[in-house]
């Protein structure tokens, strides 16, 4: 076959992609041979490099502007782009909050800006152990622990408190920062399917039939964040009791952003000050970088201390940081955060509510994130170009964020989107997404594009 690339110009036809830039996902390389532990990234790097010659690899983009609800881009290679922005995680619009900027302005006049420390010895300031208190306060439990990243938060709760011969049963879907505190803590690890509690129940209740000596942790998501669906966090907890197990609930997606005073789901289920931990990250609805687990006992807090080590060696959250998060907690706490949160779902709901008019069911529950379903990774890679040059930005979940042959548009609503704005987004993704399957049909005969990327056991790692 002839093949020709795409043209970075919006004015000129759009020709069909070579197929090497269409086949295959990550899954084909993660498990590369050969003794050379830098020679064999080699063949990922030209497949990637096929991508982007092609114009289909829309990842490592930079903003050139707010993440605002429109918003100017450049793509790796330096081109400019922007559009109706759905792609940022800035639920309630708060990095651009102009009470958010004064008290980051007054933190660095005050305090620099860095923490110049670990939490264990000099990284923590008056402002980050008032946000401590604060996190505290809302979720209606004594203590919280700040982490440098939610990740930090994620990973450092689990590794801190599962031992080689304890037990993990989580959710099919948890967060990769969970997944990796799990493989880094124990080979014990169930892995139940999505939000079914009685697997969760069967599973527990297996392992504590055989072992009664050692401990269970077991991990869940207020919202899951390639999904948007909840788990039943109130039954959850009731068997975690019934068996003696310890349950964590990831907070990041819906603390702040859903539920009364910005509680989430814990808030939504009236489980505040219930949960036995409680992790979530600052990055989604709190204009920073950073992360915390919140717990019930200074026990807990003074072990996870010593033994997370995302904590114990890692600088603490920065002061600028500590006081971004902080005001913006007070703004989601208050009337203002209430209108906020109306506003967010009355664009999840326009959005959804367009696609479904143009026969699209989007995944989940109204939330900020609301999941497109795409299928074969070739037509999200033609999709996800066309789109951003119609002028909306949305991001394409492939593996390893999704299964191979379930890419999906990850769409991120904000509650500075109109329903104008909401509905054009929709109708842009849209006709981007027919014209990709117009496209792919038209090739059919040069690639299988119905099936999807080739299957991973057709090609070697």
């Amino acid at each position: 076959m002839h093949e020709i690339s795409f043209q970075a110009v919006n004015d000129r036809p759009t020709p069909y992609p070579p197929v090497a830039a269409l086949g295959k996902s990550v899954a084909h390389f993660a498990r590369p041979s050969g003794p050379n532990l830098l020679r064999r990234t080699d063949r990922l790097f030209q497949w990637v490099e096929s991508r982007r010659q092609a114009n289909v690899w829309p990842y490592v983009r930079s903003l050139d502007s707010a993440p605002a609800a429109t918003a100017a881009i450049r793509y790796e290679a330096g081109d400019p782009g922007g559009g109706i922005n759905l792609a940022s995680q800035d639920y309630l619009g708060l990095s651009s909050h102009p009470q958010v900027h004064a008290a980051a302005i007054e933190s660095i006049a005050r305090f620099g800006v860095h923490s110049a420390g670990s939490g264990a010895l000099l990284g923590n300031t008056s402002i980050s152990l008032a946000l401590e208190r604060t996190i505290a306060e809302t979720l209606h439990v004594p203590h919280a622990l700040l982490f440098p990243t939610g990740w930090a938060a994620g990973y450092g709760a689990v590794v801190a408190l599962v031992r080689p011969d304890d037990h993990i049963v989580m959710d099919e879907l948890a967060h990769a920062c969970l997944q990796s505190g799990a493989q880094a803590s124990t080979r014990n690890v169930v892995r139940v399917r999505h939000l079914d509690t009685e697997a969760f129940r069967a599973a527990i209740q297996r392992i504590r039939a055989a072992d009664a000596r050692n401990g269970i942790l077991v991990i869940t998501e207020g919202v899951f964040s390639m999904d948007a669906d909840s788990p039943d966090i109130r039954s959850l907890q009731a068997i975690c009791r019934e068996y003696d197990a310890t349950l964590l609930v990831d907070i990041a997606h819906d603390f702040g952003a859903l539920g009364p005073g910005g509680t989430g789901q814990i808030g939504i289920q009236g489980m505040l000050g219930e949960v036995d931990l409680v992790m979530g990250s600052f990055s989604k609805t709190f204009a920073s970088n950073g992360g915390f687990v919140a717990v019930r006992t200074p026990e807990v807090k003074q072990f996870m201390q010593i033994y997370a080590g995302s904590w114990m060696f890692s600088n603490a959250l920065s002061p600028v940081q500590a006081a971004t998060v902080l005001e913006a907690l007070r703004i989601v706490r208050s009337p203002e955060g209430g209108i906020l949160r109306h506003q967010l779902q009355a664009a999840s709901l326009a959005i959804r509510d367009e696609f479904g008019r143009g026969g699209i069911h989007c995944l989940g529950e109204p939330t900020a994130i609301v999941p497109t379903p795409v299928g074969a990774e070739a037509i999200g890679r033609i999709a996800s170009w066309l789109v951003f040059r119609k002028g909306a930005l949305v991001n394409l979940a492939e593996f390893p964020v999704v299964p191979v042959g379930a890419s999906r548009f990850r769409i991120q609503m904000m509650a500075a989107h109109t329903e104008a704005q909401a509905r054009t987004g929709a109708r842009l993704v849209m006709e981007a997404l027919a014209e990709a399957r117009e496209m792919a049909e038209r090739h059919r005969s040069h690639v299988n594009l119905a099936r999807g990327s080739e299957s991973v056991a057709d090609t070697p790692a």
